[in-house]
């Protein structure tokens, strides 16, 4: 992966060397900054590199490392940064980025004042979100799917369904515009967090369901009982365990996941594929899902998102939206 861009591109390029280096960081400018900003967004990366990246989050940052090398470059960068750009976070974290889950660990007060409260409350378009910086391995927002949040409000659905719902960012989304909506997720806590983001966002709960359970044994539940939707989000993390330990992999079991979601769909149902599994790129994923629409008899566009100017080439989740005739 090279993160290096052409003159034009919207990021800063590094200098030129004669000695081969590690790739060094890419920034944003302080115009797009200051972009973000403008558009009601403070919650956004500010740089990325193969071995970490730097994420605003209002007033904070939380700089993610998987050595110490990268943790020296992104704080020394971050320096430059905020000194061009004239804002400077409230507090720095640090994460470290094990190579195994379990040695996962919240983030760590790197500068800043400790007694400050671990929760804050961002904007995306000025759609309210809170996050918990203690709440451990993952705040309550994934950045990368800023540009699929709103291509769902452009859509305007009727009916939702947000599976492995997470804190219920598309949920939220899809509410704003009039949507019913169903949100799956296993974690109980996680959905209370999604209640909580309707509450930042005067949103009522009523025709919103959240349900704690397995979104694999719900499906054919919910297709037993003939419900039916317009929109339907497929974000299932790589690998977990569900009811009764039973073990899943989306490499493995994705056609399983997408073939019970299309029998939930109706005619013009729009259905995000998204996953963090390397062994799923675009075209991969783009294959295995017009498989499935194949064997289901139904017909599709297919369109990949535009990448956002935060994350370069390699960073993020990889997305497809399957539009359904």
């Amino acid at each position: 992966m090279h993160l290096n861009r052409a003159p034009d591109s919207p990021f800063v390029n590094p200098a030129p060397s004669s000695r081969p280096s590690p790739q060094p960081p890419v920034w944003i400018t302080p115009a797009q900054f200051q972009s973000f900003t403008e558009t009601g967004t403070t919650a956004h990366r500010l740089a990325s590199s193969p071995d970490g990246w730097i994420e605003r989050l209002g007033d904070d940052v939380i700089l993610s490392h998987k050595n110490t090398t990268a943790l020296d470059t992104l704080l020394t960068g971050l320096e430059s940064w905020t000194a061009e750009s004239l804002w400077r976070p409230a507090r720095i974290f640090t994460r470290f980025l094990p190579l195994k889950n379990a040695d996962r660990i919240s983030p760590i007060l790197h500068s800043g004042n400790p007694t400050l409260p671990l929760t804050t409350v961002v904007t995306e378009s000025g759609v309210r979100y809170g996050l918990d910086i203690a709440a451990g391995y993952s705040h309550g927002l994934f950045l990368d799917q800023r540009a699929n949040r709103a291509k769902l409000r452009s859509l305007r659905p009727k009916r939702l369904l947000n599976t492995f719902a997470y804190t219920c960012s598309f949920t939220v989304a899809a509410a704003l515009e009039g949507a019913e909506t169903t949100s799956v997720d296993l974690s109980r806590k996680s959905l209370d967090r999604g209640k909580q983001n309707f509450a930042l966002n005067d949103l009522p709960t009523t025709k919103h369901r959240f349900i704690a359970d397995d979104t694999l044994d719900l499906l054919p539940t919910f297709y037993s009982r003939k419900e039916r939707f317009d929109a339907i989000i497929l974000d299932p993390p790589t690998f977990s365990r569900g009811n009764n330990g039973r073990r899943w992999q989306i490499e493995h079991d994705l056609e399983d996941l997408l073939n019970a979601a299309i029998e939930l769909a109706l005619p013009q149902c729009a259905i995000l594929l998204s996953t963090n599994c390397t062994k799923l790129d675009p075209i991969t994923l783009e294959r295995r899902a017009r498989a499935c629409a194949k064997s289901k008899r139904r017909t599709a566009d297919y369109i990949r998102p535009t990448p956002l100017i935060d994350f370069p080439p390699g960073h993020g989740s990889t997305t497809l939206w399957m539009m359904l005739r």
